[in-house]
């Protein structure tokens, strides 16, 4: 009955010709490239808003927990929502959000009320969030599961091929002239004086950030306008539709459970990587911290080129799990115990390039964006498998586990403040262990009686 399900997901899934698949991943392709464009701008606002409201880092990294638990609280509202108007409709409504959350950057800029800005990121992750419900397993069910790695890693090109260019261009648009904002020059001012010169940096944020909302409402209309075919799959009649869908009934996949436990780690290290290494650079005295996060989506770009050309012609979705796993383990202890003034690696690694060089510790945290390219992909197509009409209800479960990047972080900043930013590093181990667990056996547990 299970290879009957399965088949019935393919076969009322996917679209009929080749054509459709290529235009619906062309399409999803831009989507991920603006989910891209939006989530990795923290790497660089992170710093820029420490300085605008004067925060610490456990403070600072309260953009990530406002960001990130969006996901966590809207992921269920975004099933149902999707449940009821559709994959196609859902997209173009989380787009229409979005560009709220764009403009409500506005007068939190206006005012430098941190509170504003960090609701600002909510209502931002919000739209995501219904976003990241449609497309994962949309993406998924479009083809055969077994490429579906595949896929998922072609649409990671979009989304952190955009992690490059963002802190670029924030640094471009927004870092210029910041000598006269360091720590040093706003000490000798008076407070009148550098609440002065804190908004004149905020207000930096208005145009980039209205010119965002405009955009995203463009994307709406183009996604609401485009030929993307819906997609019914697990909800029609063929793979169940008349056997109803019990509330918690997708806790009975131990896959899936696990799964999202792992993707919790996961996401929780792929922000402490993506988000703090700018702010863990400014620490350690990098000038170019404002554009460090481009390091670490370069190296996922490069892991994501990897499961493109490898899975699942030479690497199956397994091993590409168990692969990120170690790599991950090896390259924290190297953020851990590298040197924080030499920078050599970088030299040897990326000085043919004409890449400025950074620490050995910095380095090795920019790494870890090559150990974490694959576990989104490989995990996803993972912990599905098998879920029939429960697919739904699994991609929101799954994208519950998007809080990791709301804690983990906040825990990093904490350690960051009470033992010092390198050594707070070491919260990075046991997800990484938690990830190689599920690649190792979890992912095989289709039963908790035999668990």
């Amino acid at each position: 009955m299970q290879a009957n399900n399965d088949a019935a997901e393919r076969g009322a899934s996917a679209p009929g010709s080749t054509r459709e698949v290529l235009t619906a991943m062309l399409f999803i392709g831009l989507l991920f490239f603006i989910l891209g464009f939006v989530t990795w701008l923290n790497g660089s606002l992170i710093p820029f808003l420490k300085i605008v409201c004067n925060l610490n880092n456990f403070q600072a990294l309260w953009v990530t927990f406002a960001f990130y638990i969006a996901y966590t609280v809207m992921a269920l509202p975004s099933a149902a929502v999707l449940a009821r108007v559709g994959y196609k409709k859902g997209m173009s409504l989380g787009l229409a959000i979005m560009a709220l959350g764009a403009l409500i950057f506005i007068p939190a800029a206006q005012s430098s009320q941190y509170g504003y800005f960090l609701l600002a990121l909510f209502t931002l992750a919000t739209g995501m969030t219904l976003m990241q419900t449609a497309i994962n397993p949309y993406i998924v069910c479009i083809g055969s599961r077994e490429s579906a790695a595949m896929r998922i890693s072609i649409m990671g090109l979009f989304n952190k091929g955009a992690g490059i260019v963002v802190p670029l261009v924030f640094s471009a648009l927004m870092l210029s002239g910041m000598d006269k904002y360091s720590d040093a020059a706003l000490a000798v001012l008076d407070p009148a004086g550098r609440e002065l010169l804190r908004a004149e940096l905020a207000a930096r944020l208005i145009y980039p950030y209205g010119v965002m909302a405009v955009a995203l409402l463009g994307f709406m209309v183009l996604i609401h306008c485009s030929p993307l075919p819906e997609l019914r799959g697990e909800e029609g009649a063929e793979a169940g539709q008349d056997k109803p869908v019990r509330a918690l009934g997708v806790l009975q996949f131990p896959q899936l459970v696990l799964g999202a436990i792992a993707l919790f780690a996961y996401v929780g290290v792929e922000v402490i990587a993506g988000d703090t290494i700018g702010l863990y650079g400014h620490q350690l005295g990098v000038q170019n911290f404002g554009i460090l996060t481009s390091y670490t989506m370069g190296f996922m770009v490069l892991g994501y080129c990897i499961g493109v050309l490898a899975i699942p012609r030479y690497l199956t979705q397994r091993s590409a799990l168990l692969g990120c796993g170690l790599a991950g383990l090896l390259f924290s202890l190297g953020v851990m115990w590298s040197s924080p003034t030499d920078s050599g690696w970088s030299q040897m690694l990326l000085g043919w390039a004409g890449v400025p060089a950074v620490p050995n510790t910095v380095l090795c945290l920019a790494l870890l964006g090559l150990a974490n390219a694959l576990v989104w992909p490989s995990l996803w197509p993972l912990a599905l498998q098998g879920l029939g009409r429960y697919t739904a209800a699994g991609s929101a479960l799954l994208i519950m586990g998007i809080a990791g990047g709301a804690l983990l972080p906040m825990l990093y900043g904490r350690l960051s403040d009470t033992s010092g930013s390198q050594q707070a590093y070491w919260i990075m181990l046991p997800c990484y262990v938690l990830i190689l667990g599920y690649a190792a056996w979890g992912h095989r547990l289709r039963s908790w009686s035999r668990g």
